[in-house]
């Protein structure tokens, strides 16, 4: 059974939210508190069903979690050693953070485990992973290098050099992840810099993980081997990823005045904030400080009217799954928007470039896909809306459209929201509070 969403045109947008958590600190709290010794408190966890597939995994290999009656959840780990063959396949659910950096984590385990998802995440690529956890050891077997795959771990993981072919924090979690369980220094190098939150996080349980330069200016990160981990306490900020759909709804919607309190501004996660603003976006930081070793802030978001430019490359890996709503952005513009080296969204939940290019059109926007550019004439106005949007079971292509049905002469649907629970469960509720009209 689908569940249509529509999004109609709204007024200004007002009022003092907190978004949900981060889900990729979330899915690493429970991760790494999981394989510590002692028990970890993570406050603020986002509870959206990509996180909730990372916890179940966890207690199925051994772990004991639970959330108390304040909300804060307590993972008593067992230990580097001490994980449990799974007895069920963990499902995944539409979560490729979750698959993939476990899939590192039991590839140092003497055990098979097997993994599945849903349809959406059974079509997406895990040779990426595959190569170099089989480099160190681990043994799959899949029909087709996609789930539903099961891994074998090694006993004798070989710590390796590993160079990413493409730019992704999740690759780069996996072999370090993989490395806890190596005897000797694991070393992956990254031309382009990735979301750096498994390095700060590991090193906080108690990891040796080290960040150099090499000759060619490329990330140097070195993980050395059998660490012990122990546990501690963790405040998980508010998701740019997530606080990205009010602070866009707030940019276009004239007169919008909207706070959103504690969002983590990690530098390789501020990428569509930093676009925004040279846009003419009128976004302000008060209250800067530190949360577990993230940068945090609250952002102050007023109506602003916003001009079309160049994005370079360059600027993907620390933006790449705000690029839907940036072209809803785009798209209520002025002028020409140019979003270059984009095709790392065509193997997310979705086809997000093609996606997106279809449902802005369907609208009644100009877009055209040069290569790997997304290219959007906005005319300073929003595009006329009246689409129903196939969202493909993927929560940003369907927060996107609904961002933009506020702004749009007629109302914007999309054709099942339910994907939305997994990283936004609340998102329809703290929208409509804010003012918007999705029903």
């Amino acid at each position: 059974m689908t569940h249509k969403l529509t999004s109609s045109l709204c007024a200004s947008l007002r009022g003092d939210i907190t978004p949900p958590g981060d889900k990729s600190i979330s899915h690493r709290s429970i991760m790494f508190g999981g394989i510590a010794e002692g028990t970890t408190t993570v406050r603020g966890l986002l509870e959206g069903e990509d996180v909730l597939s990372t916890v179940a995994a966890l207690r199925a290999m051994g772990a004991k979690i639970h959330k108390d009656d304040a909300g804060v959840w307590h993972v008593t780990g067992v230990g580097a050693a001490g994980l449990q063959a799974p007895s069920e396949i963990l499902d995944m659910g539409n979560s490729g953070t979750s698959a993939r950096l476990l899939m590192g984590l039991v590839a140092g385990k003497n055990f098979t485990t097997r993994f599945t998802g849903d349809a959406s995440l059974c079509k997406r690529p895990m040779e990426r992973v595959i190569d170099p956890l089989s480099q160190m050891g681990a043994r799959f077997e899949s029909t087709d290098g996609k789930l539903p795959l099961s891994v074998t771990g090694s006993v004798t993981v070989k710590p390796i050099t590993y160079t990413l072919p493409v730019a992704s924090a999740q690759v780069k979690s996996a072999v370090l992840l993989a490395g806890l369980s190596a005897e000797g220094v694991t070393t992956v190098i990254e031309s382009v810099p990735t979301r750096d939150h498994s390095e700060n996080m590991l090193r906080g349980f108690g990891a040796d993980v080290r960040v150099t330069k090499n000759d060619a200016g490329a990330d140097v990160i070195l993980i050395m081997g059998n660490p012990k981990l122990v546990a501690r306490d963790i405040t998980v900020p508010a998701d740019p990823s997530s606080a990205a759909f009010p602070i866009v709804a707030a940019l276009l919607c004239p007169g919008s005045h909207v706070i959103l309190r504690n969002v983590g501004l990690n530098p390789r996660r501020a990428g569509l904030i930093e676009t925004l603003i040279e846009m003419g976006g009128d976004i302000t930081f008060e209250n800067r400080r530190s949360e577990g070793g993230e940068p945090v802030a609250d952002l102050v978001v007023k109506g602003s009217r916003l001009r079309g430019i160049d994005v370079a490359p360059e600027r993907a890996p620390s933006m790449i799954d705000e690029y839907p709503i940036l072209s809803v952005a785009a798209a209520c513009a002025n002028g020409v928007m140019r979003m270059r080296g984009l095709g790392e969204l065509r193997v997310k939940e979705s086809d997000r470039l093609a996606l997106m290019a279809q449902g802005l059109t369907q609208c009644g926007a100009t877009v055209e896909i040069e290569s790997d550019d997304l290219i959007v004439h906005g005319t300073g106005a929003a595009p006329r809306g009246g689409a129903v949007i196939t969202t493909a079971l993927d929560h940003r292509i369907a927060m996107s459209f609904l961002v933009l049905g506020m702004r749009s002469a007629e109302p914007v649907s999309i054709d099942d929201g339910r994907c939305i629970a997994t990283s936004f469960p609340v998102f329809v509720a703290m929208m409509n509070k804010l003012g918007a009209k999705i029903s």
